[in-house]
């Protein structure tokens, strides 16, 4: 791996690139459903924001097909950022300063945040991709993972790709 590689990477997320408990809906108390934390390196000269998506990219559809499950939308992480801390969905605006103007998406589950995986079976993919973009998004009080890959297009710089499996 290039040492300039754009990359995105989890301490929560260990050798085996397992995703823990306690990031999705199987956690227990407060130890449930937090936004794991997230740190990103080399981002691209010219980035004006960050954007990021996590979908299960092994979710089945009733119809029996395996379609993308959104599980987070983040819009418009400034580029001088280079983490996520664990649990901050749902707390940007607590944090103020330069976390105050990103803005979490609608995920499938038609509410804005973090919302972790909960299943019959595990052993799927979480896919989180962090896109690095030549300007900020604006897309309205109803982000979701749609407005925002047609909104990016011809505005991405740079992605990195971390998979995770639950």
């Amino acid at each position: 791996m290039a040492s300039d590689e754009f990359r995105l990477v989890s301490p929560a997320i260990n050798h085996e690139g397992r995703l823990p408990r306690k990031y999705t809906w199987e956690g227990q108390g407060a130890l449930k459903n937090l936004s794991p934390p997230l740190e990103w390196y080399n981002v691209r000269d010219g980035s004006k924001a960050l954007a990021l998506v996590v979908q299960d990219i092994d979710a089945p559809d009733p119809s029996g097909l395996i379609v993308p499950w959104t599980i987070w939308v983040v819009v418009n992480i400034p580029p001088t950022l280079k983490r996520l801390t664990e649990g901050f969905s749902g707390k940007e605006e607590e944090l103020g300063g330069e976390y105050a103007g990103i803005k979490e998406g609608h995920t499938d589950w038609k509410v804005p945040g973090w919302r972790g995986p909960k299943f019959p079976s595990h052993g799927h993919r979480f896919e989180f991709k962090l896109y690095a973009l030549d300007d900020e998004m604006h897309l309205g009080n109803k982000v979701t993972k749609e407005k925002l890959l047609e909104a990016i297009e011809g505005h991405v710089l740079g992605e990195a790709t971390l998979i995770a499996i639950f």
